[in-house]
C-alpha cells in the first residue's frame, strides 16, 4: 500500500459506512458528473463510480494518480493529475457534484475556489477536520470570515462525525462531513460581494475590539463616522464582529458602500 506523505496532508479512510455517507451527503444520483478531489487510493472513487454518470477524480500525487485507473476499473472515471486550486472548474457541466476528503491546509482555499467559481457545484460532501466543519456552519455569535466566505454562496449542514482512528494514519483530530447546497449565485443581490468581503474583513481584523473600534481602523475612518455607519445599520457599535448574522453584514455593507 502507498504510504501517505505527511506533506500532503494524507490519510487513507477504509470506513465502508462512512463511505456511503459521502455518497449519500452529496446527493450522488445515476445522471450525475461527480468532481472528487484527492482520491487517493480510490476508496471512495469506487463508490463515486458505482452510483454516478461520470467521475472526474482530480489528484495531485503523480503515483496516486497514475495507479488509480488500475485500483478503480470503471469507463466513467477520468483522472486529472493536477492541484486542484488551478483546476479549471468550467470544463465541468452545470451542476455538478463535489466529493473530498480534504486535508486540512487546503481547506479554506477550496472552500472559496469552489464556492465563488462562475461554474458552481450544485451539491457538496467534504470531509474536513471536525471543528473546521462547525465553523463554517457557525451562526451568529460563532460567525467568521470563512463562515461568511461560505454562507454567502451555500446552505451549510452538517453530516457525520467521523473518528480520527478509522483514518490511516489516524489524524491529531476527529473529522466530519460538511454539506454544501450551492444557491447558484450569492445569496444577496443588492451588493457585491467583492465589497461585502471588504466591510467584513475590516470588521473582523481585529477580533476582540469593538465593530467600531474595528471598522475605525479597517475602513480608514474617524470613530464617529464608524459609529455612523453602525447605528445607521441597526447594529450596536460596541457588538463584535462574529456576533452579526449574514443579514448584518448586508446591511452594513449598503450603509458603508
Amino acid at each position: 500500500m502507498d504510504v501517505p506523505k505527511k506533506s500532503l496532508g494524507q490519510h487513507w479512510l477504509h470506513d465502508d459506512e462512512t463511505l456511503e455517507a459521502m455518497v449519500t451527503a452529496a446527493d450522488v444520483r445515476a445522471e450525475d458528473t461527480v468532481l472528487e478531489i484527492g482520491p487517493g487510493l480510490g476508496t471512495l472513487t469506487a463508490k463515486l463510480t458505482a452510483a454516478a454518470a461520470r467521475v472526474v477524480a482530480v489528484e495531485f500525487d503523480d503515483a496516486l494518480a497514475a495507479a488509480l485507473p488500475g485500483r478503480v476499473s470503471a469507463s466513467n472515471l477520468e483522472v486529472a493529475r493536477q492541484d486542484i486550486l488551478q483546476f479549471n472548474l468550467t470544463q465541468l457541466p452545470p451542476r455538478y457534484k463535489v466529493a473530498a476528503n480534504i486535508p486540512y491546509y487546503l481547506t479554506s482555499n477550496l472552500l472559496r475556489v469552489l464556492c465563488e467559481s462562475t461554474n458552481p457545484f450544485s451539491a457538496a460532501a467534504l470531509l474536513v477536520q471536525k471543528e473546521v466543519a462547525q465553523r463554517v456552519a457557525a451562526g451568529p455569535g460563532g460567525m467568521s470570515l470563512l463562515a461568511l466566505g461560505v454562507q454567502l454562496y451555500c446552505d451549510v449542514s452538517l453530516g457525520q462525525v467521523v473518528p480520527a482512528e478509522l483514518f490511516t494514519p489516524p489524524p491529531k483530530v476527529d473529522s466530519q462531513i460538511l454539506i454544501l447546497h450551492h444557491l447558484g449565485r450569492p445569496r444577496f443581490d443588492d451588493v457585491s460581494p467583492k465589497e461585502f468581503f471588504r466591510i467584513a474583513r475590516a470588521g473582523f481584523g481585529q477580533r476582540r475590539k469593538t465593530l467600531q473600534n474595528a471598522l475605525q481602523g479597517g475602513l480608514h475612518c474617524s470613530r464617529e463616522q464608524a459609529q455612523a455607519y453602525l447605528t445607521a445599520a441597526g447594529i450596536a457599535p460596541t457588538a463584535r464582529a462574529q456576533t452579526l448574522s449574514l443579514e448584518d453584514w448586508r446591511r452594513l455593507t449598503l450603509v458603508c458602500s
